[in-house]
């Protein structure tokens, strides 16, 4: 069976009652063989039954790869392809503050979504606007015409539940927000994360909110503490 087929077959069987504890410990062996240590993995919600890991190259380095890894009812974490991202222009940080351009390490949750186009087949709630509009170029000269087609929130610093467009900051101004996942535009990005459009359609279209998602993110030195 192919790597697509063993992944589409363990989603069909997974079990919305959840797993055992016994069958949760031994799948996160999974999750270990990612890269997650003991803190970052002591973040993940146990109610999480899928968990998009994206590693950065290096703790200075924009660019990086995106898995997600979903659970099944027997425990099983079952890791889905490889995609390629991109983040930061100035890598990741622990401490992320307006304007630093790095993205911000850590366990967040992701359960909103939204973009300038209409809802490409997500099961979470999404905000199609017009005020996803954005313009101008990016670091390498970049349009950024199409960035915000389609936009997932990472919940950093904002009011889960909501719109990915609103403005509220729980941690306040001085430390940034409009964190989210969204379409490649071909530089790296102020702190988001993007992925080519094709691969962030089937990410939003694979994201279960049932399932309460979250993304570990953050350079491979950082998500293995």
């Amino acid at each position: 069976m192919s790597p697509a087929a063993s992944f589409a077959a363990a989603l069909a069987a997974a079990s919305p009652a959840g797993s055992s504890a016994a069958g949760e410990g031994a799948g996160r062996a999974v999750l270990r063989a990612a890269g997650l240590g003991p803190k970052t993995l002591a973040r993940v919600p146990a109610d999480a039954r899928q968990v998009l890991v994206v590693k950065g190259a290096g703790p200075d380095a924009n660019r990086g790869t995106a898995r997600l890894y979903t659970r099944t009812g027997a425990g099983d974490w079952v890791p889905g392809g490889a995609r390629p991202t991109r983040n930061a222009l100035r890598g990741w940080t622990d401490d992320h503050r307006s304007g630093d351009l790095r993205s911000p390490a850590g366990v967040y949750r992701i359960g909103d979504a939204g973009g300038l186009l209409p809802n490409p087949g997500t099961r979470l709630p999404y905000d199609r606007s017009d005020e996803f509009a954005e313009g101008g170029t990016g670091f390498a000269g970049e349009s950024l015409d199409t960035a915000f087609d389609h936009v997932l929130a990472i919940d950093y610093n904002r009011v889960a539940g909501v719109s990915p467009l609103d403005r509220a900051r729980p941690l306040g101004e001085e430390r940034g927000g409009g964190i989210w996942v969204h379409v490649d535009h071909g530089g790296p990005t102020h702190g988001c994360v993007s992925l080519a459009r094709a691969d962030l359609v089937a990410l939003l279209r694979e994201l279960r909110p049932e399932w309460h998602p979250v993304i570990a993110m953050g350079d491979g030195e950082r998500l293995a503490r």
